[in-house]
């Protein structure tokens, strides 16, 4: 982390106005929170800031307003909700920038947090207007960012506003860099990916990033029937990107010149009906019937799959190998889940998952708090994923 300035490089913080970028963006179902994950990740930072005698000034968006005040995505509903995780007052003010915004910041005194109103509320924070930027510097005297779901994003809360403040990174940020750094910046060898998901066509930067830097790669879900199809095999009515054989082809030549093991399902759980207790087979994938799907890796592909977890040193993981959703095409997901977290636990192997459906997936096989780390963070750990460069991170560097 000696790479990044983290809150370890910050003293006397004590009536020094602290910009915190979070993310609140939770979901919400008839006007309630119903997963507050996102808070409980950033509630060390803030309390931690707080309980230095930081003015705590949180920065955060909610949903897609597109630059125009939207009553339902406004932050004041979630207010309470983060009050309630950090059991400590949180006051709100019905704007990011200007007087109300102004008056509110004055109004602080020494551990106060502060609530400011959807940032996405103005145009100028999807597009990273300086001015807008310059508008919200100030209020603060510091720059902090928490929030790496959104530093893929060259937004004015997450990457405009540290031209104008001193940045640091917040605890998740850092506990997120550092994970990111064991699973595929400097990672012990050998390196296993797991790449699962309905659709290739949405991961192949993801899979062509992947096959240069990791020792396997192994493949379910959906996309492992475009894969399959491109080497000649009839998949039958399974989920399968037929024009993206050449691809798919391309992606297996370029995994051989890199030396990497490209690991796909040699056996499936087929079915005729995508429904829970659906009739089921488990047939080799050269023997799918032509009117049934695949809704799972079968029992020599999770030997295998567990097999190359044994092996490696480090994992990383995003998407899972089936239909975990519904029983019983979950069992390949759960066994592989479960074979890497007792891994973990013993202290054998570095396990960093994130992205998409994974975390929902490591949650149904009860192992999400088992691995060394998972984000919560989504696109951006896919973006990092894919090797791009990710700007909120970027301008945090020394």
């Amino acid at each position: 982390m000696t790479a990044f300035k983290t809150l370890d490089d910050l003293t006397n913080l004590a009536g020094k106005r602290v910009l915190l970028r979070v993310d609140l963006n939770v979901p919400v179902k008839d006007g309630k929170v119903t997963d507050t994950t996102r808070v409980e990740r950033v509630a060390p930072t803030i309390m931690e800031l707080s309980g230095k005698g930081a003015r705590v000034i949180l920065l955060a968006h909610f949903g897609r307003p597109k630059g125009k005040v939207v009553p339902s995505m406004s932050l004041e509903s979630i207010a309470g909700v983060v009050e309630n995780v950090l059991d400590h007052r949180v006051h709100f003010a019905a704007d990011c920038i200007g007087e109300i915004a102004g008056k509110a910041v004055d109004a602080m005194v020494d551990g106060d947090i502060l609530l400011l109103e959807n940032t996405r509320f103005h145009e100028g924070e999807e597009s990273n207007d300086p001015d807008f930027a310059a508008a919200l510097a100030r209020n603060g005297d510091i720059f902090v960012n928490d929030a790496f779901s959104a530093a893929h994003r060259a937004h004015a809360s997450t990457e405009g506003l540290a031209h104008h403040l001193p940045a640091y990174a917040g605890r998740t940020m850092q506990a997120e860099l550092t994970a990111l750094e064991q699973g595929l910046g400097n990672p012990v060898r050998p390196v296993v990916a797991i790449v699962g998901g309905a659709k290739v066509s949405t991961k192949i930067d993801l899979l062509k990033n992947l096959v240069k830097r990791v020792d396997a790669l192994v493949i379910g879900g959906g996309m492992a029937n475009t894969f399959l199809a491109a080497r000649g095999i009839n998949v039958g009515k399974s989920l399968c990107e037929h024009d993206l054989a050449s691809t798919a082809r391309e992606i297996e030549t370029e995994a051989k010149v890199a030396g990497c093991a490209l690991v796909l399902p040699v056996d499936g759980v087929v079915a005729r009906e995508f429904k829970a207790g659906a009739d089921n087979e488990t047939v080799d994938v050269d023997a799918i019937p032509a009117d049934a799907m695949m809704l799972d890796v079968g029992p020599k592909s999770i030997e295998a799959i567990n097999a190359w977890i044994t092996k490696a040193d480090t994992l990383v993981w995003n998407g899972p190998l089936g239909a975990f959703e519904i029983p019983p095409f979950d069992a390949a997901t759960v066994s592989a889940a479960q074979h890497a977290a007792r891994r973990t636990e013993e202290g054998l192997l570095v396990s960093v998952a994130g992205g998409g459906d994974t975390v929902s997936a490591l949650n149904h096989a009860g192992v999400a708090e088992d691995f060394t780390y998972v984000s919560t963070a989504g696109g951006a750990f896919l973006e990092w994923m894919e090797g791009k460069p990710l700007p909120g991170i970027d301008v945090l560097k020394v």
